[in-house]
């Protein structure tokens, strides 16, 4: 029995892994091939259909975007992932971008370091503050509700949830409140935080005409998956001033740099390596759960969060 692993897992679960079933880090034996986990590997028809005994696809995160779900499921082919392992991992890096990007901090650095400044407090580094300021989250699933949970509760920020797929009791009960038009939401917050999928609905969602719903001073994180925001209207709309700031963890085209991505020619633009689960806890918990969730599948029994 083979298990196929792509990208980084905590030691402690590879060793679990590795006591139960061989690792392999390449397909030479389709047919022997069981499991795979995989960050961000492809998973499609075609591997499907050489890898015939394959029984489960273990994600390393949250998003199956790589993964076929639709051939996974024709195929018989379990897929899991966890949901909540980097949850807090994640939050915890969008707060970190709302108060840089309030506050100017990496900005003020790259000036600084470049001798820009004649005097302490420069006038065009003023920024705002968090505290008492509203929140919008597209989106209200674990990473969105622990991180209005954070601000609400720290910054007394109120929180505005848009998402069709849950009900306004479950966001009600944190405290927050339900919107059901994107642009209301996006029109009345200061801070939008996206938090969901890359699916065929979701591709391109902020995208066009809705960038002129935006507050001039308002603040958009992307700490989900490139191509939720089309990134060559956000560039116009940030070069136009539409809102005042962007920060994104991730992109059409991953890594991502100046040679690839005119977004960095902007002073109001933050980018991050895809980094939201980059933490050493976050590592060690998703590895553990999804150790956990392939062997169960692999022993017969039925995982805690299956996919497909």
């Amino acid at each position: 029995m083979s298990i196929l692993l792509e990208g980084l897992l905590d030691r402690e679960a590879r060793k679990t892994l590795e006591d139960h079933v061989k690792v392999v880090d390449k397909i030479d034996d389709p047919q022997a091939l069981e499991g795979i986990i995989l960050s961000f590997y492809p998973v499609n028809k075609e591997l499907l259909d050489k890898c015939t005994n394959l029984k489960i696809v273990g994600k390393h995160g949250v998003g199956c975007d790589t993964i076929d779900l639709v051939e996974a499921k024709k195929h018989g082919v379990k897929v899991v992932n966890v949901p909540t392992a980097n949850t807090n991992s994640v939050a915890e890096l969008i707060v970190g971008m709302i108060l840089d990007l309030s506050r100017n901090i990496t900005r003020g650095h790259i000036k600084s370091k470049a001798g820009e400044f004649q005097t302490i407090a420069p006038v065009e580094m003023m920024g705002t503050e968090v505290t008492g300021k509203t929140l919008g989250v597209i989106g209200a699933g674990n990473i969105a509700k622990r991180l209005g949970t954070i601000l609400k509760n720290g910054f007394n920020v109120s929180v505005l949830a848009y998402d069709p797929y849950v009900s306004e009791e479950e966001i009600t009960v944190l405290g927050f409140e339900k919107i059901d038009n994107l642009k209301e939401l996006i029109k009345n917050s200061d801070f939008i935080s996206i938090n969901i999928p890359l699916t065929q609905e979701t591709k391109n969602l902020i995208s066009g005409d809705l960038f002129n719903c935006f507050k001039p001073g308002a603040i958009l994180i992307n700490a989900a998956r490139g191509g939720i925001v089309n990134e060559t209207d956000l560039y116009n709309a940030l070069k136009d001033n539409k809102l005042r700031a962007c920060a994104m963890d991730a992109f059409i085209i991953e890594p991502t740099n100046k040679e690839n991505n005119k977004l960095f020619e902007l002073d109001n633009f933050l980018a991050t390596p895809h980094i939201g689960a980059n933490s050493k806890e976050a590592i060690k918990e998703v590895g553990r759960q999804v150790v956990e969730e392939v062997l169960t599948a692999l022993d017969g029994k039925e995982p805690d969060n299956r996919v497909v």
